[in-house]
């Protein structure tokens, strides 16, 4: 008898050790995170991980969600698209997931899209091309899927309204042949008649290349106005050393992807005077007050450089609020509809007037990006510096 008492006690007592175990899961809110950790675009993934881990710390320390903590699962896709899918099945099927942020690039972002779609788990990604966003036969439903860069198309569209008004209609085209520059060639060609702009000439080259003066040579002989390149890493910068190697004398445009402190850099004195499409965290202290986004800005700023002090190795770029801002909708999604899939999707998707590091958010149905192009600034290398573009 006392040895049947002595068991139902140790039941018992385990019991309560496993539903405090439970209670304790129960109070921790999983996001997956996968990002390029390594691999060719880890200096993009790296610091996106960092932030999203400082922007976690901010949140838990102030509370959470409703009362629970959230926990970062990460992943290094290292820009592999196999290996991203299966991480993204593991945060989904075995890790259990709320929501997943990621990937980095938009290769590895498209081979998870159907992935996601299929366990109906939220992703808030931080890409920057369109057609994970994009629906239709050929690139899948987009219904779990969101991302906080701008549009691919959005910085397209602001940087023909500023070759516009500079009188810039004969454009040659430079771009990559990956994902992510397929996509910029995409909207580059297709909105030019938009803005009056006609586009003389157009070349590729490989995202790994390393020297690009036959297409520029290329482009010099077509006598164009101005050259639009779409790649980001280290092409960039070798695009421009070429161009000034070649003699060329005209006005060179990045794409919202290049800038970054290491484009100049990489560059050195040819990036002077180069222009692109950022974010106006890069020039956080030429905002007027009256910008709505410029006390969020200099928030990011202090923490990212006085209080963790990433940009000791890490300076800051044009991606590096991109994962504070998908984590920060999710969470405030969160704090309205709970964990629910479906709830939580609905309520990402509604998003109104959040006001991010990289824009003014305002999600549909059908805009799972929600950013204009006044979220969108023209910058310049200037004195080896960013500066807003005249």
């Amino acid at each position: 008898m006392r040895g049947l008492v002595r068991l139902a006690a140790w039941v018992a007592a385990l019991m309560l050790v496993l539903a405090g175990g439970n209670a304790v899961a129960a109070d921790t809110i999983k996001i997956g995170a996968f990002f390029d950790l390594s691999g060719p675009a880890a200096f993009i993934g790296t610091p996106t991980k960092l932030v999203a881990d400082m922007v976690v710390d901010k949140i838990n320390g102030e509370g959470g969600v409703n009362g629970r903590k959230i926990e970062l699962v990460i992943g290094d896709t290292g820009g592999d698209p196999a290996k991203a899918i299966n991480i993204a099945k593991k945060f989904i099927y075995k890790d259990k997931v709320s929501a997943i942020i990621g990937p980095t690039r938009t290769g590895t972002g498209m081979a998870v899209k159907k992935i996601i779609h299929g366990g109906k788990i939220p992703a808030f990604m931080t890409v920057g091309g369109d057609p994970v966003i994009m629906g239709g036969d050929k690139l899948g439903p987009f219904d779990w899927v969101f991302k906080s860069p701008q549009r691919s198309s959005v910085a397209v569209q602001r940087l023909y309204m500023y070759l516009k008004d500079k009188g810039l209609t004969q454009i040659a085209l430079l771009t990559a042949s990956d994902g992510f520059g397929k996509d910029g060639a995409r909207w580059l060609t297709k909105m030019a008649p938009e803005y009056g702009i006609t586009v003389v000439a157009q070349e590729g080259f490989g995202p790994k290349d390393t020297d690009m003066t036959t297409q520029l040579t290329n482009i010099k002989n077509a006598s164009p106005q101005a050259i639009v390149v779409w790649t980001i890493g280290p092409a960039g910068s070798i695009v421009s050393k070429n161009k000034a190697q070649l003699g060329i004398d005209l006005p060179l445009f990045q794409c919202h992807g290049l800038p970054d402190p290491k484009y100049i850099e990489l560059a050195g004195t040819a990036s002077e005077g180069d222009r692109m499409p950022a974010t106006k965290l890069m020039v956080a202290d030429q905002l007027p007050d009256s910008d709505a986004q410029k006390p969020v800005i200099q928030e990011f700023i202090r923490l990212y450089t006085q209080k963790y002090q990433y940009d000791k190795q890490f300076p800051i770029n044009t991606h590096s609020g991109y994962a504070w801002d998908a984590i920060m909708i999710v969470a405030e999604a969160m704090k309205k509809a709970g964990t629910d899939a479906d709830a939580l999707r609905s309520a990402i998707e509604q998003t109104k007037g959040y006001v991010g590091v990289s824009g003014v958010y305002n999600l549909t149905p059908e805009d799972h990006n929600g950013l204009g192009v006044d979220s969108m600034v023209i910058v310049q290398v200037k004195d080896g510096q960013f500066s807003m573009a005249k």
